[in-house]
Order: C-alpha cells, then sequence, then structure tokens
C-alpha cells in the first residue's frame, strides 16, 4: 500500500463508498452509526489526514498559519509571534499558536490538527530536532519553516541567532575582566541552542588557554527550576565560580531566585551575564547583562520565508538566515580585583 493513504485507501477498508467516506470527513448527516465508527476506525488505522485528498486537487489556501512553540511561558516567543503576526496581517493571513510543553506526542497532534485545518503554512520551533515525528508536514505538502531549532529528518526553511557567536561574546568578556573560574548553566544539548552556545563558551575558554572545569558545567533544561537548581549545585563546591553564563532566560530567571535565596550577591562575589533579554533584567539591582536576540526580526523574517514558500513551494532552494546577537553590558559583571 501506498505510504500515503488516501480516501480511496479509507473506502476500501471500511469496505463502504467513497461518498460515505467523504459524508463522515465533513461531519455529513445520511451515515448509519456502526458505518461511522467501521470508517472512523480505518481512518484511525491508516494514519488517514482528513483533508489528504482534497490537497492531491487544485489547493485551496485558508490564508492561516499554523506556529507551534515548546513553552509559551518562555518570553522568547510571544516577541517572535509578535513579528510573526505582523507581518502575516500586511499579507492578510491568520495565526494560530499552540504550545507543546516540549512534547513531541503533543506536536504530532497538534501538526495533524493543523492540517486537518487546512492551514497553508507552519512555523515551528520543535520539542525534537530529529524531526521523525514531522514528516506529515512534508508528506502532505505543508511549506514550514523552522525556528531556532533545526529540524534534521526534512528540509526546510530554518531562523537561528547566531547562538555560538553569543555565547563566545559572553564568556570573552568575563574572561577579558579577569575571570577564570566561569560556569555555564547549559541548555540541553540535542537542541541547536543548548548545543551551539555551550560550543561558544568551550571556544572562548579555549582561545584564552582556561582549562575546562567539568564542575563549572552544570546542565539545565531551559527551565527556571534548572536554573535555580544549577545555581545552588555551583554555590556548593570548594572552589565556587567568580562568574555564571545561563544559557537561556528562563534559567536565569530561576538563577536569580537561587542567588536571592543563597545571599550570593550578584555583582559583586559573583559576576553574571544571561543568553536572553528579560524583562527582570533591567529591575534588579545591579541591572543584568545579556545577549540579547532580535526577537522581533526573527519572526518577521520567519513569516517572510514561509510566505515565499506558500507562493513558490519548490521553486526555492533550501534557506538558513542567521541573525547576530547583541552583548549588552550592564552592571552584574564587576573586574576582578588583582
Amino acid at each position: 500500500m501506498d505510504s500515503k493513504p488516501n480516501i480511496q485507501d479509507v473506502a476500501r477498508l471500511a469496505d463502504v463508498s467513497i461518498a460515505t467516506v467523504s459524508r463522515v470527513i465533513n461531519n455529513q448527516d445520511g451515515v448509519r452509526k456502526a458505518t461511522e465508527e467501521r470508517i472512523l476506525k480505518a481512518i484511525e488505522e491508516l494514519g488517514y489526514i482528513r483533508n489528504a485528498a482534497a490537497r492531491t486537487m487544485k489547493r485551496k489556501e485558508t490564508n492561516t498559519i499554523g506556529v507551534i512553540v515548546p513553552d509559551i511561558k518562555n518570553p522568547f516567543f510571544p516577541l517572535v509571534m509578535a513579528g510573526i503576526e505582523q507581518k502575516a496581517r500586511e499579507k492578510n493571513y491568520f495565526t494560530i499558536l499552540s504550545s507543546t510543553n516540549e512534547s513531541p506526542v503533543i506536536e504530532e497532534k497538534i501538526v495533524k490538527n493543523f492540517i486537518e485545518r487546512g492551514v497553508d503554512g507552519v512555523i515551528i520551533t520543535t520539542a525534537d530536532e530529529n524531526g521523525e515525528h514531522l514528516k506529515l508536514l512534508q508528506e502532505q505538502n505543508i511549506p514550514t519553516v523552522a525556528v531556532d531549532r533545526s529540524i534534521k529528518s526534512f528540509e526546510v526553511d530554518t531562523v537561528l541567532v547566531d547562538n555560538v557567536k553569543g555565547a563566545y561574546q559572553a564568556v570573552q568578556h568575563l574572561i577579558l575582566q579577569g575571570h577564570r573560574k566561569i560556569a555555564i548553566i547549559c541548555g540541553p544539548q540535542n537542541t541547536t541552542p543548548g548545543f551551539e552556545r555551550f560550543l561558544g563558551y568551550k571556544k572562548a575558554i579555549e582561545d584564552y588557554n582556561i582549562p575546562l572545569d567539568e564542575r563549572l558545567v552544570v546542565q539545565g533544561d531551559f527551565g527556571e527550576h534548572s536554573g535555580y537548581l544549577a545555581t545552588r549545585q555551583l554555590r556548593e563546591l570548594d572552589e565556587r565560580p567568580t562568574a555564571i553564563f545561563s544559557s537561556n532566560n528562563l534559567m536565569t530567571i530561576g538563577c536569580m531566585k537561587a542567588l536571592d535565596d543563597l545571599n550570593w550577591k550578584l555583582g559583586y562575589e559573583v559576576s553574571f551575564i544571561g543568553f536572553d533579554d528579560v524583562d527582570i533584567a533591567t529591575f534588579l539591582n545591579p541591572k543584568l547583562s545579556v545577549v540579547a536576540r532580535p526577537m522581533k526580526a526573527v519572526g518577521e523574517i520567519a513569516f517572510m520565508f514561509l510566505h515565499e514558500r506558500i507562493n513558490f513551494k519548490e521553486a526555492l532552494p533550501k534557506r538558513q538566515y542567521s541573525l547576530p546577537p547583541e552583548l549588552i553590558i550592564r552592571h552584574s559583571c564587576r573586574l576582578m580585583k588583582k
């Protein structure tokens, strides 16, 4: 059987006519309950997407795009969404936003729902960069743009920020201030931002001949609680770090809470730089130094790529765009006393 089941396959398995399957798919009356249940069972067994048959005909655009993010609580994504929506409105598109809570299972269900709704395209920050669970998008010829994280199982346009450069600049600044015991709170190493920010950290200390101290490398999960726990772990070391680099905004928030609970004085006993600007950065005393990303621009470019892909499809080569970050120095970094 073809790897892409169609309405004929459903009708054959359920032993009914194509017209009967169509009535069930489109929620029309006139089908007995037992027959409807048989058809729905066939649809589930085959993994048939409701509008798959319609997509083999002339495509009818809905002027709707789906946006999938892993954690709507992360301040990065509302600002990216603002960029997407601004450009979408200019082109008379509507957006549907869904959050996966970092679950590939939930993500796959959202993708199926978006396909059933007939979205014209999808912008996604995936929970699993392997992307096997996202191949429905490719099979159904849904234009897709990846943001912040890559998709490895099939080719899509990707919009990233130069994570290596941003992390390198942050750690380099701390080194030039005289720090040698610089800790990093890492993000997951199976994600593009987690891996690349750790790579930038390693490159900076290597370039300045500072040995990698595994005790100063603490694994987080991009969540606030992991930033809190990582900071407590660093505080318990016999030789505490004099500076901390946090790999994302939510872990930075957790780190700040831990520093306060531990009475570990920010900017005095320990210097700090976080990846991503956060609302609390300028309200704390001292104000936080950060690596800032052009988040709204990320969303604008992602929609531009998607809109072009919707209109030109295979005529365009795969594209990857990397935006430069900006190191913003405030008051949470202090020169080491000699």
